[in-house]
């Protein structure tokens, strides 16, 4: 590989190489949670409410776990870099598209969708890439973590960023500035080199890759959503969803006994560590999103504190994960992967316990910061191991296509936390503290299987043979 390197004519190193895909993950990362301090300034000025802005961030992180998939495919045919090229440009649209929307339609068409599929087609090759460049296991479980650390650190700034933007400027300000970055990072990526070459006579599975979507989005956005307004409805679309989802396992199935490419192996969820590690992963994103979304609600529809000051009291969370990401390679080097991820799931919980008994006691901004805190530390300290977990289990010749799963069931966490919580917690704002505990307690309970999936996994997993 570092052959093929050098054949490319680059001087460039993999680490400079790894700058402007670190900062892709981290700005899609952003893009989840920065809306979340701007819900009440958006309805005001898009007059929507707050269940619809709530739409908007699920659909974008919908978005990006149903194209996920297709985009780490259509990554193989047309090349890595062009797909990477092409997503940051279509993201970059869809952000100045959302700077300047007149209503809600145009800001899901800008910041669910264009920004969505934007990140669904550079998200892919920017693991993709760092599977080819880094080529032993070391270098590359470092680069892993380094750039899953930033998708932690985007994720946990997005609320203080955002809020700062918001309330110095505006919230459409805050989309400028992510134009800002994504201009960056494609100045920073014009010496980038994709190690192989396209291969543009590699079927793609349309079929597969439109049953996947349909069925995600029956599930997650319309069928939990909707879970206030008629129980029936959702019990409807959710079993449609699961229609599609099955479907979708069955073609796919069909495709690989016909001999033909599929849109994704079945081989992939018959290893044992694999799914477990897939588990945590949701789950951990489920987390990190839902936490951020129910906290930066409850700030603002109940306590009635500003985009600002919403984001401020998050600083005690990005501490925690710029903490414990720094730290993570240093501790995979003394813990097993299972023990840091075992860790991070109880500090997690025990954070979440926290924010809802210090926070229904008392109505001090202080009550907030020991439980965010906690959750910053717990969330940083696994998500690079359970990363590792996952990419570790295949031989090098499927670390593209384990890459676009990881990737799909992690934005897939995204956007249920967003939804499950959120839609538990707009329901009854009215209730104040109740709605909000019985958001958190949901969450907590969601952190207690992903702590039963770790304690599941081998300490020592051994990875899967070709």
């Amino acid at each position: 590989m570092a052959d093929n390197l050098k054949a490319a004519g680059t001087a460039v190193s993999p680490r400079r190489m790894l700058v402007p895909l670190a900062l892709a993950q981290f700005i899609c990362s952003f893009a989840g949670s920065n809306m979340n301090v701007m819900i009440n300034d958006i309805s005001k000025d898009l007059d929507t409410t707050v269940q619809g802005v709530q739409t908007a961030i699920t659909l974008f992180l919908l978005v990006m776990a149903a194209l996920m998939i297709p985009g780490s495919k259509w990554s193989d045919r047309v090349g890595r870099k062009r797909c990477f090229t092409v997503g940051l440009s279509v993201y970059g649209v869809g952000a100045l598209l959302s700077a300047i929307a007149p209503g809600l339609g145009i800001l899901i068409l800008g910041n669910s969708l264009l920004e969505g599929f934007g990140s669904a087609l550079l998200i892919p090759p920017v693991y993709i890439l760092t599977t080819l460049i880094f080529t032993d296991l070391t270098s590359r479980a470092r680069a892993f973590g380094r750039i899953s650390g930033m998708g932690g650190i985007g994720a946990a700034t997005g609320p203080l960023i955002g809020g700062l933007i918001t309330t110095a400027i505006s919230w459409r300000a805050a989309f400028l500035f992510q134009t800002a970055v994504i201009a960056v990072i494609v100045l920073l990526s014009r010496k980038l080199v994709d190690p192989l070459p396209p291969d543009r006579t590699r079927p793609f599975d349309t079929t597969g890759a439109v049953l996947s979507a349909v069925g995600m989005l029956l599930v997650v956005v319309v069928g939990i959503l909707q879970a206030g307004d008629n129980r029936l409805l959702m019990g409807v679309l959710l079993g449609l969803g699961a229609a599609f989802l099955v479907w979708f396992f069955l073609h796919i199935r069909a495709r690989e006994r016909a001999g033909k490419e599929p849109l994704l192996s079945t081989g992939l969820f018959r290893n044992r560590t694999s799914n477990l590690g897939l588990v945590t992963q949701n789950i951990q994103w489920l987390l990190l999103l839902g936490i951020s979304f129910v906290v930066s609600v409850f700030l603002q529809t109940v306590r009635g504190y500003n985009a600002v000051q919403t984001g401020l009291i998050f600083t005690a969370a990005t501490v925690g994960i710029l903490v414990s990401s720094l730290a993570a390679e240093r501790l995979a080097g003394r813990r097993a992967q299972k023990t840091l991820i075992l860790a991070g799931f109880v500090t997690t919980i025990v954070g979440i316990g926290l924010l809802i008994g210090l926070v229904t006691a008392s109505d001090s901004i202080l009550a907030f910061l020991p439980g965010l805190l906690l959750i910053g530390l717990g969330l940083g300290v696994m998500l690079t191991p359970s990363v590792n977990v996952v990419q570790s289990a295949f031989p090098e010749e499927q670390q593209g296509e384990i890459s676009g799963l990881s990737r799909s069931v992690s934005n897939l966490g995204s956007s249920l936390g967003t939804a499950i919580a959120g839609t538990i917690l707009v329901s009854d704002l009215a209730s104040g503290n109740r709605s909000y505990a019985l958001a958190m307690a949901s969450l907590a309970v969601i952190g207690l299987i992903g702590l039963v999936a770790a304690l599941w996994l081998p300490s020592n997993p051994v990875p899967q043979q070709a």
